[in-house]
């Protein structure tokens, strides 16, 4: 059975038909997943063309896994622009297409399930709130509250139509995006962790430590993840007297105005903006040199970021959005936004070694929760449903 499966990323095409992306989460082995039930998956995309794929970027398709590509929109208006093109593409697509798997919140997904017959058994991945997403300062758009009541509206539409509904949260989105009362509901996070991405024991923090590490892992592309706030509260807690260092990976839009932020605040050989890392052992890496690792953000699903850290045993701060409730408990949590109350919880922790070993331990146990062990099972059982009700939507219809 071939499954069609939308997704919100924006990915490189080249003369072959083979999609390329920068983020190494995304690459073939992801998609692989799907082939555990399903005997071909088409992915349904926005894809740039180029004649070869951009330095270091990883293949997406291969054996099983091909292309279904749109034109790379980017914003309200390049999308109304390439519209009809989209349209077109979906219709096609939909019509060769057996199952429908929609990666939700997505312009595409949305696009795909108004095309949907209403009797068309279809699954649903929510990874991400938008209601979280446009709120105040995590985007600067002119119809930034406009975006914030209209697409968790046409999320809960998705959802409450839906056969077979998942969730990288177990209880946050859930709540919001309710899944119909007869659907398939399971949970599960997009996160691999295979073992290699666990560190053998609890860290022990050295008491003689002169700097303390932090560590922010996330887009600078917008403010989701909050790295503003955390060079904001960085520097209160250093004009207090503290000693730290900040470490910030990733890259976008946004990083020019955090490094000029970083200088004027007079961080400047405090914070090392590393730019994009590569995914797996270099992210580790750089995760096993610091010693707490922070992401206050505006948004999420469930972070990924936050769960490698945490199968780093690393201590970890974030903010009361999303699935971060799930991961972390709530003496480690601070309100979105509130850079006092972030520069206060970064004092309690770096200057706490028997609280930052506590932490330690947990985390990593936690993150043991989040292995591909654990939660293969759920995603399994939750395509075999999309597959059963497909199969008897096809059986009705002759095909």
């Amino acid at each position: 059975m071939r499954v069609l499966v939308t997704a919100s990323a924006h990915f490189t095409i080249t003369r072959d038909g083979a999609l390329w992306t920068p983020t190494a989460s995304l690459d073939y082995v992801f998609w692989t997943r799907y082939l555990e039930v399903f005997d071909e998956v088409c992915l349904l995309v926005r894809a740039h063309p180029q004649p070869v794929p951009p330095e270091g970027w990883k293949r997406v398709t291969g054996q099983r896994i091909k292309a279904v590509p749109l034109p790379d929109s980017v914003g309200p208006w390049e999308f109304v622009t390439d519209f009809a093109r989209i349209t077109t593409t979906i219709r096609a697509a939909l019509a060769d297409a057996e199952a429908v798997q929609l990666r939700i919140p997505c312009h595409i997904g949305f696009e795909v399930w108004r095309h949907l017959p209403k009797n068309r058994p279809y699954g649903v991945e929510v990874v991400a709130d938008p209601y979280d997403m446009f709120a105040p300062g995590s985007v600067r758009h002119p119809l930034r509250p406009l975006f914030r009541w209209w697409f968790p509206r046409r999320l809960r539409k998705q959802c409450a139509r839906a056969c077979a509904a998942a969730y990288v949260t177990e209880h946050a989105l859930q709540r919001r995006y309710k899944p119909a009362p007869r659907a398939f509901s399971t949970y599960f996070s997009s996160v691999d962790l295979p073992g290699s991405a666990f560190i053998s024991g609890p860290r022990r923090p050295s008491v003689h430590a002169s700097r303390a590490t932090l560590i922010f892992v996330g887009t600078l592309a917008q403010l989701y993840k909050a790295p503003d706030v955390v060079v904001e509260a960085m520097a209160a807690c250093v004009s207090q007297g503290l000693d730290l260092g900040l470490t910030v990976i990733g890259d976008g839009t946004y990083r020019p105005e955090l490094e000029t932020r970083a200088r004027t605040l007079g961080l400047a050989d405090r914070v090392c903006f590393r730019g994009q890392v590569t995914a797996g052992d270099t992210v580790r890496k750089q995760l096993d040199q610091a010693d707490v690792f922070v992401l206050p953000s505006r948004q999420e699903g469930l972070p990924r970021a936050m769960l490698e850290a945490m199968a780093r045993a690393l201590p970890c701060i974030g903010s009361t959005v999303g699935g971060i409730p799930e991961l972390l408990l709530p003496e480690d949590m601070v309100l979105p936004g509130n850079v006092n109350a972030l520069a206060r919880k970064i004092r309690e922790v770096v200057t706490d070694p028997e609280r930052m070993a506590r932490m330690s331990a947990r985390n990593l146990a936690k993150a043991g929760e989040y292995s591909d062990k654990a939660l293969g099972p759920r995603r399994t059982s939750f395509y075999q449903h999309l597959r059963a009700e497909t199969t008897r939507w096809l059986q009705a219809r002759g095909r």
